[in-house]
């Protein structure tokens, strides 16, 4: 796991999430309220992706998601009743929660970025290894060059269908240039 949170900033997180989204359960908006109101406990919550491989998670959707409503992990039982995880919430303050939001955006959303934390019990071939994030960056990249590549050569044999000397020039120097950069 990377650094830790402060709980101030999963505070102001969980109070943005509130004013923002309606969640499928009730009972959820009850469980976060509840962890806005006890330090100790949102010391101890990790909000991450995947969290069914945690030993202890909730996984808590938005309206407007596509995901189920709510379920909560422990151990080797799972279940959908939102008041069984508020009952352990209170019986085991000290223990590690990690906690799913599923609402629109959540990877593209800073405010949620600013709280997340990689999942330490993610099983490896799950995990993205630093080598296969470039892979997939350059893959990413050398796309885009070449759609860009290919979109200004259309726009070349367009110029000269139309016989617009002038934006043959520009658009074949320009091509000439993407060419030779790309060497």
């Amino acid at each position: 796991m990377t650094a830790m949170i402060p709980v101030a900033a999963k505070k102001d997180f969980v109070r943005w999430f509130l004013k923002r989204y309606k969640l499928k359960r009730r009972e959820c908006v009850w469980i976060l309220n509840y962890l806005l109101s006890h330090e100790q406990l949102l010391q101890n919550v990790h909000f991450t992706d995947e969290a069914h491989y945690c030993p202890r998670a909730m996984v808590i959707s938005t309206t407007n998601s596509e995901s189920i409503p709510f379920r909560f992990y422990k151990g080797n039982l799972m279940t959908a009743d939102a008041e069984k995880s508020f009952h352990d919430l209170r019986l085991h303050p000290e223990e590690k929660m990690y906690i799913q939001l599923n609402f629109p955006n959540s990877h593209a959303c800073p405010q949620y970025a600013m709280v997340r934390e990689e999942n330490p019990y993610l099983p490896d071939d799950l995990q993205v290894s630093e080598r296969d994030r470039k892979i997939a960056e350059q893959l990413l990249e050398e796309s885009a060059a070449t759609m860009s590549l290919e979109l200004l050569m259309r726009r070349v044999d367009e110029a000269l269908d139309e016989n617009d000397r002038e934006r043959f020039l520009v658009l074949s120097s320009m091509l000439n240039e993407m060419k030779t950069s790309k060497q």
